[in-house]
């Protein structure tokens, strides 16, 4: 068909079309750019042998990997027991926190008495006011409390789990309990005809149901966990008991021309864990956020 037999006005629909494609992969492009240059940009440094942050080249020469090995022989630089520490308090936290929040989002949805209505404001209000205005009293009561339980004293990771804890355990309780709430009654009843306890019921039929918003909760717990700074730097004070991110700041802290390289590759290292669990479970984070536990 020749361009004449064409309708009034398509070729500058055609025209438009392709602006607006143009217009989508350039957004995309600088999208793309702007995720990703922080990456290349350290990856640059963990491999550039000059190790200081002035004299680093996007593109380094002689280019080595030094910087991983001294990273793991550093006499001053504990890597593996930060990571460890972080790995394991993540864990817990994530593991613990999940179990807690589905009993009190089951509770919640399930069950009803009195108080409940304004126990739930008040778990939603309490998160409300930041982290840094508790702080004091954070450490005044690990403070009291490891007179008498020595394993959630300051500067223990038990202590510092149970803060932890109480962070995650508000908002997600409120996001669990909306996934909760979509599930139908009827199976509650029916497993009760059949003889369950309420524990059967939440443990054998409810938990499988709401497998993708439990990811939804332990992978945003383990991230948190993980990657938290300030409590871990207030309540922590020993370097064999810092986390990662605590000793990754005190490393670097004024030594960026001596130790930016190392820096970035543990940097590098500590963000695999995140990434890892987040690409094998994102198929349940995302049916987690958008979709209802039961279709049909």
């Amino acid at each position: 068909m020749s361009s004449q037999s064409l309708p009034v006005g398509s070729s500058s629909i055609v025209r438009q079309r392709k602006m607006g494609l143009a217009v989508r992969l350039l957004v995309a492009f600088l999208a793309l750019f702007f995720a990703l240059f922080p990456i290349v940009w350290i990856f640059s440094a963990s491999i550039d042998p000059s190790n200081s942050l002035a004299s680093q080249e996007l593109i380094p020469q002689n280019a080595t990997l030094q910087n991983y090995a001294n990273l793991f022989n550093s006499d001053l630089f504990p890597f593996r027991t930060w990571t460890w520490n972080s790995l394991r308090i993540a864990i817990v936290t994530t593991v613990l926190g999940v179990l807690c929040t589905a009993l009190a989002a089951y509770a919640f949805s399930r069950f009803r008495f009195v108080g409940r209505r304004s126990l739930l404001q008040t778990i939603l209000l309490v998160q409300v006011f930041p982290n840094f205005l508790n702080m004091v009293a954070l450490f005044l009561i690990l403070q009291q409390l490891g007179r008498y339980v020595p394993w959630l004293a300051l500067n223990t990771h038990g202590g510092l789990i149970l803060l932890y804890l109480g962070g995650v355990l508000g908002v997600n309780t409120w996001l669990m309990k909306g996934y909760f709430d979509t599930v139908p009654r009827d199976l509650d009843e029916a497993a009760m005809m059949d003889g369950a306890s309420h524990w059967q019921t939440f443990w054998l039929i409810i938990m499988p149901l709401v497998r993708p918003v439990l990811v939804v909760v332990g992978l945003l717990g383990f991230v948190g966990a993980y990657s938290e700074y300030i409590l871990a730097r207030i309540m922590l004070t020993t370097v064999d008991n810092y986390t990662l991110a605590v000793g990754l700041s005190l490393f670097i802290r004024d030594q960026y021309a001596n130790r930016w390289g190392q820096f970035a590759a543990g940097a590098l290292i500590g963000a695999l864990p995140t990434v890892i669990i987040f690409m094998a479970l994102q198929r349940y984070l995302v049916s987690g956020l958008t979709s209802g536990a039961v279709k049909g």
